[in-house]
């Protein structure tokens, strides 16, 4: 046998790093887990932490690629990062303490602490305080793309939630708001080109700042019902918001009057503490309760009322409280700090040093039920200022599809997304605190304006599978596509069939087609379950009747319609195929 032809647009899967299982990992709970792990895309080596093998490499490889292009639209320019990042910085900006135990700290030899950074926005501003002195100089935006890692308590889903993750950064420096709202409208459009090129299906809503911090961010979410994000958005002004930011309507303080009798009366309900059950034995409708639950703020308590029907939104509760960490409290802490037990908890006799926070939407119950912070009972016909008062009221609640939209009133929907850019106006948070300014053309100096923008590799192509998948296995996007044809020789031990195989690879690579050339000596079964499993849009079949007869099969993996095509024509009709794919 000669020796096997060579291309650079293509690979032999004899000799190419690629083994298929039909094996799951146990911890894998979402498609793309599974498919990538089957596919022999990634590799885990512990917890939130893979290897990306070849073919996802190669994604991963066009990806970048895809975002260069649309960063350098927007004016950005590339730079490259430390990785590993001294204590000092982040002690200067105040996140050291700040940031909790997604932080990973290291010691070295000299008892110097650093971390391996989540995020850099404190080594590119100790980068630009250092050269940056004159408004002459901005705007400047720049980007990387570089591995990080964050400490997750609880790493699932694969590249979706891992520990180590491939992630591209940028930041930018402004003298004024305007000039970050520029750039900042130009990064947004440079995100959705992104998408757009990668054939995603997406949505942009408005999103917390978290742990980043800055006046203003939103969220870039890839729409798939596998998502584990919730979105609401409003058909009839375009309003969109992860539901962590998403806000209640202001009417809603007068949406619900409530029921029930006006003087405040105790009823047994021994055991009950679902608002199911205890709605049902009060006789009143669940949006007629007051649901407390107690809270721990930075280690103190606080009680946090909601109407029966709705959901606490820590996210807004921690914001409220301008916490750095809210946790629910454990059954313990609660029976110390109010002595009932967890589920008779109300906001009628609490302790006057636990605070109760209410949101907005009970605030409209006339009179309504609760707990009566003693076991086995209730209150029903509990008021406002005569039985309770509220420390503070605030949108505490957590906004669902069907509510109404907090701009124009009309009914919200809700789907699910998958986050994979996240951008933010900063502002000064972390310029004031490390000092890092510029003089404007008065020489008055003033701190640098920023912002930063964030996008997942590892995410992206994670998303692209949740989207674009059947029962079988990954239907590639061309774009993202690790090849763009596969050619499978059914019999190479044939010599006519093997000769017109690597005529037909070397031909396709000759024009520029990234092919892999599965080569090797397995079953037509084992090579077909394995095409559709690692998912390369186009399939070209070699196979010794279909020869005899002068033809080769065609098909794409989408619709996976066989096409018998006269060889003289293959590499013809396949670059035909290719075209529409393409655009």
């Amino acid at each position: 046998m000669p020796p096997p032809s060579s291309s650079l647009m293509g690979h032999r899967w004899s000799r190419y790093y690629l083994y298929t299982t039909r094996e799951v990992p146990g911890d894998a709970e979402v498609v793309s887990h599974r498919l990538m792990a089957r596919a022999g895309m990634i590799k885990k080596l512990a917890a939130g932490i893979y290897t990306y093998a070849p073919l996802a490499r190669r994604t991963i490889g066009k990806l970048e690629a895809i975002v260069r292009a649309e960063m350098e639209k927007a004016g950005g320019v590339e730079l490259l990062m430390p990785a590993i990042q001294p204590a000092s910085l982040w002690q200067e900006s105040g996140r050291w303490e700040q940031y909790g135990k997604e932080l990973l700290r290291i010691r070295d030899r000299h008892q110097r602490d650093f971390c391996f950074g989540p995020t850099h926005e404190e080594v590119v501003t100790d980068l630009v305080r250092g050269d940056v002195k004159s408004y002459r100089q901005l705007p400047i935006l720049l980007y990387q793309i570089q591995t990080k890692f964050r400490d997750e308590v609880r790493p699932r889903f694969g590249l979706m939630r891992g520990r180590e993750f491939l992630m591209k950064d940028a930041y930018s420096f402004h003298t004024s708001e305007e000039s970050l709202r520029e750039t900042y409208e130009l990064v947004c459009r440079a995100y959705r080109g992104i998408f757009d090129a990668c054939r995603l299906d997406y949505t942009m809503v408005e999103a917390d700042t978290g742990s980043i911090g800055g006046s203003s961010s939103h969220e870039f979410m890839v729409l798939a019902s596998t998502g584990e994000s919730a979105v609401v958005s409003c058909r009839a002004c375009g309003y969109a918001a992860n539901v962590e930011k998403a806000e209640a309507p202001k009417s809603a303080a007068q949406a619900a009057a409530g029921g029930g009798a006006d003087e405040l009366r105790q009823v047994a309900t021994p055991g009950l503490r679902t608002i199911g059950e205890v709605s049902k034995a009060l006789g009143l409708e669940p949006r007629e309760l007051v649901k407390t639950l107690l809270y721990e703020a930075d280690g103190k308590p606080v009680a946090v009322a909601v109407r029966g029907d709705h959901e606490v939104n820590e996210i807004k509760l921690q914001n409220a409280l301008a916490a750095t960490e809210v946790r629910l409290a454990d059954d313990a802490a609660v029976e110390r700090a109010t002595g009932a037990p967890t589920g008779f908890l109300g906001p009628v006799g609490l302790a006057p040093d636990v605070p109760l926070w209410a949101d907005h939407a009970a605030r409209g119950l006339a009179s309504f039920g609760c707990g009566a912070n003693r076991a086995d009972a209730h209150y029903v016909g509990a008021q406002w200022g005569r039985d309770a008062e509220p420390t503070a009221w605030a949108d505490l609640r957590l906004v669902r599809g069907g509510d109404p939209c907090p701009r124009c009133g009309a009914t919200l929907e809700e789907s699910r997304g998958i986050e994979v850019g996240h951008t933010f106006m900063l502002g000064v948070k972390y310029s004031a605190a490390m000092g890092a300014g510029f003089t404007d053309e008065r020489g008055a100096t003033h701190p640098l304006i920023m912002g930063c923008y964030g996008l997942g590799l590892g995410r992206t192509m994670a998303a692209a599978i949740e989207q674009n998948h059947d029962e079988h296995g990954i239907i590639w996007p061309l774009p993202l596509a690790p090849f763009q044809v596969l050619l499978v020789s059914l019999n190479p031990n044939d010599e006519a069939v093997r000769r017109q195989s690597d005529e037909l690879y070397d031909a396709l690579c000759a024009r520029g087609v990234e092919v892999l050339y599965d080569d090797r000596d397995e079953r037509p079964g084992v090579k077909f379950n394995d095409a559709d499993l690692v998912g390369i849009p186009i399939r070209l079949v070699v196979g010794g009747k279909s020869l005899a007869r002068g033809e080769v099969e065609l098909s794409l993996r989408r619709d996976r319609e066989k096409h018998a095509i006269p060889v003289a024509e293959a590499v013809t009709k396949t670059l035909e195929s290719l075209s529409p794919l393409e655009g």
